[in-house]
């Protein structure tokens, strides 16, 4: 299908990539399409990958994925939101807060979270939050000789979080979890902030959650 992935960071051009290995026909949206790695990223996906503005990959996907920095989420989900009116979105951003000689904090959280407020600014779409708990270097294939890593996702649409969880099960999960409606992100993202405590204590970044049974 064609998918439209909001942001030309490390996340959005992993996960671009590993979705145009997967056969399905990505355009990065950014405001700075001229970025050099935007040129090896073309270079790498061929004909199945392309660049244009924000505006063009949330009008070019079936599913669009949101993969910008939080502080810019806002401005950017004002000027694309005509364009996602119907559609399923894939919201991996994290409301995360950097200050200088602190550990990093949440904006928000415990009654509402950035998945929700996604979901409040995009009411005609259908918001799924996913893959926010695991680096851009582990979002495709993630194998680890330990076991295995869980998904986790949540939202609203059952329809929509089907397909989620088909497009998961494209870039190599095996282990995906619906944990229910949208305010599951509230758990998800304070989950991020302890992948965060866990990467700074080990010095590895590499890292993922699972849940061992008996």
């Amino acid at each position: 299908m064609n998918i439209g992935i909001i942001g030309s960071g490390d996340v959005a051009r992993s996960l671009g990539q590993g979705l145009v290995a997967t056969g399905h026909h990505v355009m990065l949206g950014t405001r700075n399409p001229d970025k050099k790695e935007l040129a090896a990223w073309k270079r790498q996906t061929k004909k199945h990958g392309s660049v244009g503005s924000t505006t063009e990959a949330a009008s070019h996907g079936d599913i669009v994925i949101l993969a910008v920095a939080w502080h810019a989420a806002e401005d950017v989900l004002q000027q694309i939101r005509p364009e996602l009116a119907g559609k399923v979105v894939v919201d991996v951003t994290n409301p995360l807060v950097f200050r200088d000689g602190e550990a990093p904090s949440l904006s928000i959280g415990f009654d509402m979270s950035g998945g929700e407020l996604v979901q409040q600014s995009l009411a005609d779409s259908h918001v799924v939050k996913a893959l926010n708990t695991v680096s851009h270097a582990k979002m495709v294939q993630p194998e680890y000789k330990e076991g295995l890593p869980i998904a986790f996702y949540c939202g609203n649409n059952e329809s929509a979080k089907k397909e989620v969880a088909a497009l998961l099960q494209d870039l190599g999960w095996k282990d995906i979890v619906d944990l229910g409606d949208i305010t599951k992100s509230r758990l998800m993202e304070q989950l991020t902030l302890l992948w965060v405590e866990y990467g700074a204590l080990r010095g590895t970044w590499d890292h993922a959650f699972a849940i061992l049974n008996q």
